[in-house]
């Protein structure tokens, strides 16, 4: 088939597509030939809805990748984009975008329920595939995905943005020098006005956010999962409460809601030594650092015996990098395909998301019992 970008865009020397490969025993693949004779990344995103438009401008404005095809079923979304990138060819069929050899990666960010089968066909097709979130709306099937990735040598990664925030790294790096002690709790909100989703409800379209932090900082499995929600308008949950128990007393809570007055994006993380706030919405100042908290004297089990300290010391916000958390992701993803290296938002990283978000779900249709992770 011939190449069907190549009347729009300036003419490459002619390589093989790239591979990722997950390496078998957690060493790194060959090394990639040099940024200097390596071709662009050739990068294809399906959905040009919402969020694709930030994909394909972040892609584009990558050194190291190269948006050929932007495919989507809405003729007008695709004349939007032509205006907008004249160089970028446009298509209504995926699977003519899956027969163009010169295609090395797809993004898909398209409904939650087309990701599966879109991922699948690429990942058969040869081409490393950048997933928005969740990766799919099951555990059997996300285990589907990164199984066939690793059989194919293919990087599979997902869009958990905030993973790649300056914010987020941050906050990563105090736990991990332990300047916040051992983590004790996480308690999230993550609230609006909006948006109603028409095949999704609350805890699929915003939960992954904050439980995909939450795995990424804290890198321990769960013990089990507690939710309960409501739906106020039709069948989908617009409300949820999650709670996620670890093996001893820490503890994570996420409280999601499209039906709020306010917008509200705040994680508090407690820690034995230090506490942390992070504001997603604040203009500064992010990640606010408190050295506040508790000390026990006396036998802690004799409530009538123990004597109870409350430390308040100083505030401290550190310094974070302002990168587009975006830019970070596309940057990520095609580092991953040249290098062979696991993304920080891998398919695993994916599934574990997912197995949350799915015992969640149960837990709710079960008016909160705990189901084990």
């Amino acid at each position: 088939m011939p190449d069907l970008a190549s009347a729009k865009l300036k003419k490459l020397t002619p390589t093989p597509p790239s591979r990722g490969v997950f390496p078998s025993s957690g060493e790194l693949a060959p090394p990639r030939p040099s940024a200097d004779t390596q071709h662009p990344v050739r990068v294809a995103v399906v959905g040009c809805g919402y969020w694709g438009p930030n994909l394909i401008r972040n892609f584009e404005e990558l050194v190291g990748s190269d948006v050929r095809i932007v495919c989507d079923r809405d003729a007008e979304r695709l004349a939007s984009i032509e205006r907008r990138f004249p160089s970028i060819v446009t298509l209504t069929d995926f699977n003519e975008l899956l027969a163009d050899p010169q295609i090395d990666a797809i993004a898909i960010c398209t409904p939650i329920h087309t990701h599966f089968g879109l991922a699948r066909q690429a990942l058969e097709a040869g081409k490393h595939v950048l997933v928005e979130k969740p990766l799919t709306d099951s555990v059997e099937t996300s285990q589907k995905l990164v199984e066939l990735a690793r059989a194919n040598h293919l990087t599979l990664m997902v869009d958990h943005t905030f993973v790649y925030s300056g914010a987020v790294r941050k906050i990563k790096s105090m736990i991990e020098s332990e300047d916040i002690g051992d983590i004790l709790y996480f308690d999230s909100v993550r609230i609006n006005l909006g948006l109603f989703q028409h095949d999704s409800n609350v805890l699929w379209d915003l939960a992954p956010h904050d439980v995909s932090i939450m795995s990424f900082l804290i890198e321990r499995d769960p013990q089990w999962v507690s939710a309960i929600g409501s739906a106020h308008f039709g069948d989908l949950e617009n409300m949820a409460y999650v709670t996620v128990q670890f093996d001893g007393p820490l503890i994570a809570h996420f409280h999601v809601n499209w039906l709020a007055p306010v917008k509200i994006r705040s994680t508090v993380i407690g820690g034995s030594k230090r506490m942390i706030v992070y504001d997603d919405l604040a203009p500064s100042e992010k990640v606010r650092v408190y050295d506040k908290g508790v000390s026990i004297n006396g036998d802690p089990d004799d409530r009538r015996q123990a004597m109870v300290d409350y430390r308040s010391g100083d505030m401290f916000a550190p310094q974070i990098d302002n990168t587009e958390p975006l830019r970070n992701v596309c940057h990520g993803f095609v580092q991953a395909i040249n290098t062979g290296r696991h993304p920080l938002a891998d398919g695993d990283a994916g599934l574990r998301t997912v197995r949350i978000i799915e015992a969640a779900q149960t837990s709710m249709s079960r008016s909160g019992q705990r189901i084990r992770v």
